[in-house]
């Protein structure tokens, strides 16, 4: 379907036509006519099939309308000189790319728009908000700032659209874009684009009225068609030197490298700067003139530019000349993958992806392979195609990844060539998923060793008298089965066993009302001394009968009392 068949208004068929737009894709094809028609619309489809233009181009058209007639039969409801359609993206790139088609396609409409995005001062933002806009571009943090400080009037939204929007939800946007769909009207056109749709973003425009018509290119197919991806099985201290001679094979005139991590970044583009091939590093460690500096010397006419960024850092980027993706660490997430790939084969074109696997990266290949329904080519490089002669890449951080030191076991496990994969099977010997050990860290700890007597051994004495069965004791009391103390019943009855005890009974007097009264002066009889005195005499008798000399004394006892001589 060609978009001279959609009968636009004159000045936007003229702008996309500049633009060289003929043929619609075919997210565009299934999306336009019911964004024509005021439907709410969820578009999940690859990256590089124009999804920008699948939501940019029917809403421009609608706008137009409905400035020249309120009610033409695409006119926008409620329209007014205040109203806006507000467009949420995750990344400061994704929100200056999109501000940027804006500009080209609605250009000679009269149409305005502006990018909201933090890491820039709030006065030209605030002025262009009080000029009167027809888009707005935010990332979600800096709109609600805005919003807060009353610069923003979210009731004025007529259109809201979530690019990229699951990408939102994994960097935790979740609750600025439920605060965000709280405060729009709840009539508004409601559209969400991705390359892998997250069914919390459905969930979420359920939940405020929306009911989006869903747009599925891809579910069959996640990754690009125009990409040709492979995988080389190797070690960590072998991707330097994988990295270097994938390059020099396919000498691409743009590329792009991604890392898992924002240290890295700076760490591979040095490296390859140290090799003689230029390259340029892009994360959120760097201010956004500072990124945007960068991405426009990507895009420049050069003979030969690499780039090294993070997932966050390249979301969204529509740069159409990328001839090769190397993922230098595997994402972690399926749509990670999808998303990296998708930078190359844009618009068309062909592009190859290498993704430089480790051991560590083999639940992640297994997750790519089941989401795209694709088990993913090997790759490889014969030892003649591998630079021996080069800079090696610096060890001062990383994870657990050493690669200025020779394989210790980690390297490819498959034969038949360098990079080849043995899928399963046992880890070799120098992987671990907690990576080396660390270089100048503690020594490893042993349990500690007694000490080696120089003299001659200890003799313990034996006792004299061992043919009697001993009891054992528990500690501080008489062998077990004994009585430890004679039972004292009341008032001088027998105890078990004949005894008597030998305490008199209180003395009780009757009182007022017949019954006995205790008495508070009760002092024991004097007769009642001397057997007192008995009994600590007695005390004072099992404390000396367990010395080793009294035969009768237990062998634990006879020891403990060894020991005690001994050592005090």
């Amino acid at each position: 379907m060609k978009y001279s068949e959609l009968n636009l208004d004159p000045r936007l068929t003229s702008a996309i036509e500049k633009l060289n737009y003929v043929e619609m894709t075919p997210i565009q094809q299934q999306t336009i006519p019911h964004i024509l028609s005021n439907k709410d619309v969820a578009g999940l489809a690859q990256t590089g099939t124009g999804k920008t233009a699948a939501f940019l181009v029917p809403l421009i058209e609608r706008i137009l309308r409905t400035m020249e007639d309120p009610n033409h039969e695409r006119a926008i409801k409620d329209w007014n000189a205040r109203s806006f359609v507000l467009i949420l993206v995750p990344t400061r790139e994704l929100a200056d790319q999109i501000n940027d088609n804006v500009i080209k396609i609605a250009a000679g409409t009269g149409l305005k728009t502006y990018p909201l995005y933090g890491g820039t001062g709030y006065d030209k933002q605030k002025e262009a908000l009080a000029s009167g806009l027809q888009f707005v571009v935010s990332t979600p943090g800096r709109l609600m700032d805005l919003y807060k400080e009353n610069f923003v009037d979210l009731k004025q939204v007529r259109a809201i659209v979530f690019d990229e929007a699951d990408r939102m939800f994994d960097m935790g946007f979740k609750d600025d874009m439920t605060y965000i769909l709280g405060r729009v009207p709840r009539d508004r056109q409601f559209l969400v684009f991705s390359a892998t749709l997250n069914f919390d973003v459905l969930n979420t425009a359920y939940q405020f009225g929306a009911e989006p018509f869903e747009v599925n290119i891809s579910r069959d197919q996640a990754k690009a068609d125009h990409v040709k991806d492979f995988i080389m099985h190797l070690g960590d201290q072998d991707k330097p030197q994988f990295l270097l001679s994938i390059l020099k094979k396919e000498n691409p005139k743009q590329a792009m490298i991604f890392t898992n991590f924002k240290h890295n970044v700076d760490r591979v583009a040095t490296f390859l700067m140290n090799n003689n091939i230029p390259a340029m590093g892009i994360s959120s460690l760097m201010s956004q003139s500072q990124r945007n500096q960068v991405i426009e010397k990507f895009k420049a006419e050069n003979d030969q530019n690499i780039l090294v960024a993070t997932d966050v850092a390249a979301r969204g980027l529509d740069i159409n000349g990328v001839d090769v993706v190397v993922n230098y660490e595997m994402p972690q997430d399926a749509e990670s993958y999808v998303h990296r790939i998708g930078r190359t084969g844009r618009a068309g074109r062909e592009g190859k992806a290498f993704s430089l696997i480790s051991d560590r990266d083999i639940d992640s290949l297994y997750r790519v392979e089941e989401y795209t329904k694709k088990k993913i080519d090997t790759a490889f490089l014969e030892d003649a195609e591998l630079l021996k002669d080069f800079k090696k890449l610096t060890s001062d951080s990383g994870f657990g990844n050493k690669f200025d030191r020779p394989n210790s076991g980690g390297g490819s496990r498959g034969g038949g060539g360098r990079g080849a994969p043995a899928r399963g099977g046992p880890r070799s010997g120098g992987s671990s998923d907690r990576g080396p050990r660390r270089e100048g860290g503690r020594p490893e700890r042993k349990a500690p060793v007694a000490p080696v007597q120089s003299g001659p051994p200890l003799k313990l004495p034996i006792p004299n008298d061992l043919s009697k069965p001993q009891v054992p004791r528990p500690q501080g009391g008489k062998p077990l089965g004994e009585k430890r103390f004679d039972k004292k019943p009341m008032n001088g009855q027998p105890a078990p066993g004949g005894k008597k005890f030998d305490r008199p009974a209180r003395n009780h007097a009757p009182n007022g009302n017949g019954s006995a009264a205790k008495t508070k002066d009760f002092k024991p009889a004097a007769a009642n001394k001397p057997a007192a005195k008995s009994f600590r005499n007695n005390s004072v008798a099992r404390k000396t009968s367990s010395l080793p000399g009294n035969p009768n004394a237990s062998v634990g006892q006879k020891v403990k009392s060894f020991f005690r001589k001994i050592f005090g």
